[in-house]
């Protein structure tokens, strides 16, 4: 049993690396929103004075705003669906005995160490382009007109952008969970004539409750500040500039540090009720 003595120690050691932590947290915090009371132009006259709530009222106010919160919670639930069903049915299927399993799952879980610059640019180039993309030529070979993905269905070409980066992280959770179901159930429940269907739905699924719900919420904190993979491919364009993105506009491209720090808080705003949502709906399995 830890003494008084220990306990206090324990605390002095932890002391430098939680108000290193707090530091790192806090300024850039504090930063920003000093920014977004101000009217800051660092090439067109540097500090114009306060400004008080015309920056957020701004923000808010453009006409591109909402379509870009549209956006962001468009990617992140389109991601949630692809990663999470085709997680659950990948860790089935490498939960099963084959031969070379280890190799498979360390290329299942692979393109999850690939930098999201990189992914976007093979995907850009190698698959989706229609002129030279694997798709492209998929197409032509069934005899049909290939798709300009980027343009023509952007959306849904970022969707599976991301989730390609995102899957085996998702594939990796719902494994472990999947290895530590209880076999002897499920072979009960086999030999009591239960059909598959119903194994999975009433057996499997529940016990996946709750990496699912650690998968939901890591992946959602992740994804509302999604940004290399669209300013790889589309920079916005077509439906697909996120909150994220139009806060890199206003930004680096308009120079107004002010305007981009109201949207930087916004964000931050989005981030926490998003993430207040979905402890308050898919959370309460952790405390099952």
């Amino acid at each position: 049993m830890a003494t008084q003595q220990s306990r206090s120690a324990a605390r002095w050691m932890m002391a430098p690396a939680v108000v290193l932590l707090l530091g790192w947290m806090l300024v850039p915090l504090v930063m920003t929103l000093y920014f977004s009371f101000k009217q800051y132009l660092p090439l067109r006259g540097g500090d114009l004075g306060w400004v008080g709530f015309d920056n957020y009222i701004r923000f808010v106010t453009s006409s591109a705003f909402w379509p870009s919160i549209q956006a962001t919670l468009l990617i992140v639930g389109g991601v949630l669906v692809i990663t999470v069903g085709l997680g659950i049915l990948l860790a089935l299927l490498l939960d099963q005995p084959m031969w070379g399993q280890g190799i498979v799952r360390i290329l299942v879980i692979a393109p999850f160490f690939v930098m999201p610059t990189v992914s976007a640019l093979v995907w850009k180039n190698m698959f989706m382009d229609p002129v030279n993309g694997l798709l492209a030529h998929l197409w032509k070979f069934f005899g049909a007109q290939p798709i300009e993905w980027l343009s023509q269905v952007s959306m849904t070409s970022i969707i599976i952008i991301v989730s390609w980066q995102w899957l085996p992280f998702a594939t990796l959770i719902l494994l472990t969970a999947v290895q530590s179901l209880d076999t002897e159930q499920m072979e009960a429940a086999e030999m009591d004539g239960a059909p598959l269907l119903s194994r999975f739905w009433h057996l499997v699924l529940p016990h996946l409750s709750r990496a699912i719900t650690v998968v939901i919420l890591i992946q959602t904190i992740f994804l509302l500040s999604i940004f290399a993979e669209i300013f790889v491919t589309t920079q916005g364009s077509f439906g697909t500039r996120t909150l994220t993105y139009l806060i890199f506009q206003r930004v680096l491209e308009s120079q107004n540090v002010g305007l981009g720090s109201a949207g930087g808080v916004y964000a931050i705003i989005l981030a926490n009720i998003v993430a207040i949502f979905l402890m308050r709906i898919v959370g309460k399995n952790l405390d099952a």
